[in-house]
């Protein structure tokens, strides 16, 4: 199976990138990746490699690892332009998410929107994670479907905790992530609370995602790996 999986130039997570990247290529499905231009390799945000705050909040070791693997991935290093992309060739979507700066790129793209929008309409896997639901939302396709995405109780809390030093790095934009996704008309699902512990390869206990039909979502990081594994599933 072909997955197909846009990008921004810079700033995307690294944990809700790398780890269905891995999960997805394990599988023996092909992750082919897009950025707006294509051709060049995107890159991460470098905070969560090193470290928000003190060395504090950004990726797990293991997701890091699975980041530094992925540079090597010849279909990474010369991705597909936006444009370029025909949503038939493919099998399956994933969206991920990011914070910072870099990501309003690909989270205000119209002509992603206007591509994301054509794949959902052939009704195959979607996943979408985190602030990768805004896409959706922004394509006009998520009015009356279940979904979960990165809920205001932690979007408030990662900002609180760090303006003091990183400012408005975690608040992307003026309206919380949840808020513009009900306001699409999806039926949002906040799942427990949870603020630190994070799912794992082998535990996803502290995870959640939520399935409706051919799509999948997911809040945070702590959810990649029951996100990927989800969305392995819906590909069959």
């Amino acid at each position: 199976m072909r997955v197909l999986l846009p990008l921004p130039d810079q700033d995307f997570d690294v944990t809700e990138v790398a780890v269905p990247w891995r999960v997805l290529t394990d599988a023996g499905h092909e992750v082919v990746f897009a950025t707006e231009r294509g051709g060049t390799a995107p890159q991460a945000d470098p905070l969560l490699l090193t470290g928000v705050v003190f060395g504090k909040l950004g990726a797990e070791a293991e997701p890091k690892a699975f980041y530094r693997d992925m540079l090597d991935s010849p279909a990474y290093r010369a991705p597909l332009a936006w444009g370029s992309v025909v949503p038939e060739e493919f099998d399956g979507l994933v969206l991920p998410g990011g914070h910072a700066p870099g990501m309003r790129q690909y989270l205000g793209s119209v002509e992603l929107q206007q591509v994301v929008a054509r794949f959902w309409a052939l009704r195959r896997p979607v996943g979408a994670i985190c602030h990768g639901v805004l896409v959706l939302a922004r394509a006009g396709v998520l009015d009356g479907r279940r979904t979960t995405c990165l809920p205001k109780y932690m979007e408030r809390a990662a900002y609180f905790s760090t303006a003091w030093l990183r400012g408005r790095y975690y608040r992307t934009y003026p309206a919380y992530v949840q808020d513009e996704v009900v306001a699409a008309g999806a039926v949002f699902e906040r799942g427990p609370v949870e603020l630190s512990r994070r799912g794992t390869a082998t535990d996803d206990g502290p995870a959640f995602v939520v399935r409706d039909g051919h799509y999948v979502s997911a809040r945070w990081p702590g959810d990649a790996y029951l996100f990927a594994r989800t969305f392995a599933g819906l590909l069959g």
